[in-house]
């Protein structure tokens, strides 16, 4: 059921930005007298799902969900209809149009996504306001990533300012080490110390290499155990508290994660018992680990009580127990509510710090791990929750309408950017680009787009099997 509430949800907002989007070009079109063909929400390659002709336009759906278009008489387009670019140019045509007209028409889709955009967080600032953690109330302070304890943090620690400035949000302290380049901190450490840290200039790709992250500590109370889990059937319950791991005191979650993972140990001596011999091929090593189990001795406090509970765990280091994750649960959230007025700088200013994260983030697309972790329609449709929220709903599909408008203004042949480019060269240059150039750019840039698309939701689909 989760997976098509999100798929319903994706649907509606790539529908609605998908529309929004055309608008932005036929609008500027019909003002300036260019004939439109065809209006269509989604392609519709030999035949569409429903189509309607109002005058010189056919309106229309269709059955390919790869973005929708607009068909400008005149023009060399997605429909790589060349035909009429053989004729004399037609006053009603695109061609025909001065270079101001043309350019208008062009970014007209990427100017609708950004207001959409910057209207529907000025609403949501309006209407649900705008949730922080103050890091005073970051009560166990961040569980620190291993590749930043090197200079100076330590789990427990709280971030008091960056590069000099107070840090408001104790949330945006990750996308501000990936994004912002940071270097400096201010830091209270648990015992209550002061200390300035720096870190070196290529940390946000280190940042990005291993997977790290500031997360805020949380203690080992149980929110969920998976059912048929090996957390559940050694009599693991909702509630409990974990105390102990082998012995060993544990408060936190991240100190029982560690505990638990540095338990299930294929050591020699196991290797050997288990084979009978001291010589083992690889294919054996791989073998005995993927099979070995052993019981985890977990202390757990439950009603008041203590007590030891065994837990057989394998390769998978997974016991099927999660803590809570809201963070409105977990922690005494600021949030700042606003009027109209007052939600328009703030819904602004919401909409440029999107398009700086998404912007930054292009900058690890073209490193190995980036590469591999572009997606297509299936991460689009894990941004969404798996419950229809509306808050959530229009917070995401404001971003992924910064993201249409990032995308969609590339000088890539095909996007809007490419035919930017060309409208800027015959601008500066006084003569329009050869027709063929225009053809061959096009087709050049429709393939790279679908190989990519390609690309992405095959992406998608080696993550979702493995």
């Amino acid at each position: 059921m989760e997976i098509w509430i999100k798929a319903g949800q994706l649907l509606l907002s790539l529908s609605l930005l998908i529309v929004l989007h055309e608008l932005g070009h036929f609008i500027p079109a019909k003002l300036f007298k260019t004939r439109v063909e065809k209006f269509y929400l989604f392609f519709d390659p030999w035949f569409s799902l429903w189509k309607s002709k109002k005058g010189e336009t056919e309106y229309g759906i269709g059955w390919l969900p790869l973005g929708g278009y607009v068909k400008i008489s005149g023009m060399i387009d997605e429909s790589m209809d060349t035909e009429q670019m053989e004729k004399d140019p037609e006053p009603w045509e695109f061609r025909s149009k001065p270079v101001w007209q043309r350019l208008i028409i062009m970014i007209g889709g990427v100017t609708v996504n950004v207001i959409v955009a910057v209207l529907i967080y000025v609403m949501i600032m309006s209407v649900w306001g705008k949730d922080e953690l103050p890091p005073e109330n970051l009560t166990h302070g961040y569980d620190v990533p291993e590749i930043v304890e090197e200079y100076g943090f330590r789990d427990g620690d709280v971030i008091l300012e960056v590069d000099g400035e107070e840090l408001t949000n104790a949330l945006d302290i990750n996308r501000m080490m990936l994004i912002e380049n940071v270097s400096e901190f201010k830091v209270r450490h648990e015992d209550g110390e002061i200390e300035t840290i720096t870190l070196p200039e290529d940390i946000d790709y280190e940042f990005f290499r291993h997977d790290a992250s500031f997360s805020p500590r949380v203690l080992t109370k149980l929110a969920i155990v998976d059912d048929n889990s090996p957390a559940e059937k050694a009599g693991l319950k909702k509630g409990d508290i974990i105390v102990s791991v082998e012995g060993k005191s544990v408060k936190y979650w991240n100190e029982m994660s560690t505990e638990v993972r540095k338990s299930y140990n294929t050591t020699h001596e196991a290797l050997v018992a288990h084979l009978g011999e001291t010589s083992y091929s690889y294919k054996e090593i791989q073998n005995f680990s993927k099979n070995y189990e052993r019981n985890l001795s977990i202390g757990v406090l439950r009603d008041g009580e203590t007590m030891e509970l065994m837990v057989p765990i394998n390769a998978s280091k997974a016991i099927g127990i999660r803590h809570e994750t809201d963070m409105e649960t977990l922690f005494k959230m600021k949030n700042t509510t606003y009027g109209f007025f007052a939600a328009i700088p703030a819904g602004w200013s919401e909409g440029v710090k999107s398009l700086r994260t998404y912007a930054g983030q292009m900058k690890y697309v073209f490193t190995k791990k980036g590469a591999k972790s572009v997606g297509g329609f299936g991460a689009f449709g894990n941004l969404f929750p798996p419950q229809w929220e509306w808050e959530a709903f229009w917070r995401i599909t404001a971003f992924i309408s910064i993201i249409l408008a990032f995308m969609n203004i590339l000088p890539i042949p095909a996007l809007d950017g490419g035919h930017v480019m060309f409208l800027l060269y015959e601008a500066i240059s006084g003569r329009p680009p050869n027709q063929k150039v225009l053809e061959y750019a096009q087709i050049a840039g429709f393939v790279l787009i679908l190989s990519l698309v390609i690309y992405a939701n095959a992406n998608d689909i080696i993550r979702a099997i493995g």
